[in-house]
């Protein structure tokens, strides 16, 4: 693991199925070696409840230099945190310690140490209020980037919302020239220099049947003249209807599917793709992945939980670590 760049992990909140997949992840062999951040106490109670064994090292991350790390351990960074149990019901008690949590990672990405991080869910209610829409603006407000965007990744269809998690009365205040040219910027650098190919990109209407009726001509006034015009730039095409572009002799024309909103296209590649798929910042200082699913609370401390988007996100860090780089 000599010249491999560790993995920051942070878990995020603690009262979710994600130690739980984190422990099933860490059966897989990596050559990147892996750091959680994290509180050692709650480790400790969820490794007892899921009869998970293995020795912790715990790091300071001041110091990561002077360590050698190996994933035989679990390489932690330990953050105050005082469960009772291995699981509590969400709430405002852990804002603080995910909030410390972020805070040492951030740390770490800014001195350069690595390029490499995941984060597991949290709480959008509790934790980010209504402050931010969700992670990927909590991690662009604090990195000062303005232009980011969302990519659920799988290697046969990817696709990116232009707006993210807002209700829809309000995604069409949104839709404009700008944002969708900026989006599919982000998209086309990033396979061509992650990826190391020029992605076919198709985008999606606004309403249904791409039909611009009275009024609502966003799909006529907007989206149809924005395309036009990237097609000079980039391998384009669009507004096709949403309600077939997902069949199967459709998509495969494909890399990345772009849509005007959330579950527009989120439900599609999640009905497809269940857990192998995995959600990418664009538009960072640093390649951030999280495995596509929240804390879900039904599923605690039942063992039961699918680790594999987080199998998919330590893998892509792990292949793609020479590659990785601002875009």
């Amino acid at each position: 693991m000599k010249n491999y760049k560790p993995i920051i992990i942070v878990a995020g909140e603690p009262n979710s199925i994600f130690l739980e997949i984190f422990f099933k992840a860490l059966k897989k062999k990596n050559k990147s070696p892996i750091i959680l951040i994290a509180s050692k106490k709650l480790l400790l109670l969820q490794m007892k409840k899921f009869n998970v064994r293995k020795k912790i090292k715990v790091i300071n991350h001041k110091n990561l230099k002077n360590y050698k790390l190996n994933n035989n351990l679990i390489n932690l960074i330990n953050v105050k945190y005082n469960p009772t149990k291995a699981f509590e019901k969400i709430s405002n008690k852990s804002n603080k310690y995910i909030q410390n949590s972020f805070m040492i990672s951030f740390d770490i990405l800014k001195k350069g140490i690595t390029d490499k991080f995941i984060n597991g869910p949290i709480s959008k209610k509790n934790f980010l209020k209504k402050d931010y829409l969700g992670i990927t603006e909590y991690l662009a407000k604090k990195f000062n980037s303005t232009n980011s965007a969302m990519l659920i990744y799988n290697k046969k269809l990817s696709v990116c919302p232009i707006t993210t998690h807002l209700p829809l009365k309000s995604v069409v205040k949104k839709i404009n020239r700008k944002i969708i040219t900026q989006k599919v910027n982000l998209i086309d650098s990033f396979f061509k220099e992650k990826l190391g190919f020029k992605p076919k990109i198709a985008v999606l209407g606004l309403n249904p049947h791409c039909e611009s009726v009275n009024k609502f001509n966003e799909d006529e006034r907007i989206i149809k003249p924005v395309v036009k015009n990237l097609k000079k730039r980039y391998s384009i095409s669009g507004p096709y209807p949403a309600d077939t572009i997902f069949t199967k002799n459709n998509r495969k024309k494909f890399d990345v599917i772009v849509g005007m909103y959330h579950d527009q296209v989120l439900t599609p590649i999640k009905t497809l793709y269940e857990y192998d798929a995995i959600n990418i910042t664009l538009g960072l200082p640093f390649t951030r992945i999280s495995p596509d699913h929240g804390p879900n609370e039904k599923m605690l401390g039942k063992n039961l939980s699918n680790p594999l988007s987080l199998i998919k996100a330590i893998k892509f860090l792990d292949k793609n670590w020479l590659k990785l780089k601002k875009i």
